[in-house]
């Protein structure tokens, strides 16, 4: 049955009446809003919640924030069927112990991207691949091929054009130099572009106890940044992830209308190794989104909401 992908949907020259869109990463909830706020009827399903990455608070947050604007949000579904209808198609799933049959004119099918590395006979020349057909690489982006080096969305991970970028020259530094960068994501951010925006950087909580650190985490509403307030639009939260001993942070978390603005200091706060107390006594400028990352600091061992402005 013909689908749309995330090419071939942003090539339709006219609109559905319906979009059914089968997956809720980042590309499935960029597109889902941008279908719906053109006026298409959307519904968004997916096995498990929206944005499964990010922190559970944030998908749960943008997840409320797209129904309010009328898409149809089915999370922890079981896909069972999927027919060509004669209005378009429908998918049959599993949800909440029923089985829900959804029609639309059209399926928008955003469920992960496979590397395109088939026919290029790489495994005959001694090119390693994973089970999903991307090409496996070590930190300084050789291949399982000795002279062979290989960077991108083609490695199956860290698929941003900045982080393409950024591997593409380690890996050409690397072939000419001796193998002497190391290709580090530990501060990388990563951006969907929904509205609010869901930045963040380095370990979400679960991640960070996960790899066995301790761990003390602070969150605040937007409700609580003044810029939220001025601009009339409260919609977010901010979320800090720090070492409980040292306190370092280890991750920063942002869902704000401005959010992908804000998250390149939390980007240098981790690669300077900071602690939320540093941030916390760092002047940070007043009515600016990443105030927020200040007031999160903060709220570790305050309470926000009764402080001054700008007091710390």
């Amino acid at each position: 049955m013909p689908y749309l992908t995330s090419t071939t949907a942003l090539e339709l020259e006219e609109l559905p009446r319906s979009l059914l869109v089968i997956g809720a990463g980042y590309i499935g909830a960029e597109l889902a809003q941008m279908f719906s706020r053109a006026g298409v009827a959307v519904t968004l399903v997916c096995r498990s919640r929206l944005l499964p990455q990010a922190e559970p608070e944030v998908g749960a947050a943008l997840t409320g924030y797209l129904r309010d604007e009328g898409i149809d949000v089915v999370a922890g579904a079981l896909y069972r069927t999927i027919r060509k209808t004669e209005r378009g198609a429908a998918l049959t799933v599993g949800h909440n112990g029923q089985e829900i049959e959804i029609e639309a004119d059209k399926v928008f099918v955003a469920t992960g991207r496979s590397p395109n590395t088939a026919n290029l006979g790489l495994e005959d020349m001694g090119v390693g691949l994973t089970p999903k057909g991307a090409i496996i690489v070590d930190d300084r982006m050789r291949t399982t091929r000795l002279g062979v080096y290989a960077a991108g969305d083609v490695t199956g991970r860290d698929q941003f054009v900045y982080m393409a970028a950024y591997g593409a020259k380690i890996a050409a530094n690397n072939a000419l130099n001796g193998d002497s960068r190391a290709y580090d994501n530990a501060a990388m951010p990563e951006i969907v572009f929904t509205d609010p925006q869901a930045a963040s950087v380095g370990l979400t909580e679960s991640a960070a106890r996960a790899a066995g650190h301790d761990v003390r985490v602070s969150t605040i509403g937007l409700d609580q940044v003044p810029r939220a307030l001025a601009a009339r639009d409260t919609r977010g939260l901010i979320k800090l992830v720090a070492e409980a001993e040292s306190g370092r942070l280890l991750g920063a978390h942002i869902l704000a209308p401005e959010g992908a603005d804000s998250i390149q200091t939390a980007v240098m706060a981790m690669r300077c190794g900071l602690t939320v107390r540093q941030i916390a006594e760092t002047i940070f400028p007043y009515l600016t989104t990443v105030e927020g990352l200040k007031l999160a600091a903060l709220a570790f061992d305050k309470e926000v909401a009764k402080l001054s402005c700008c007091a710390g």
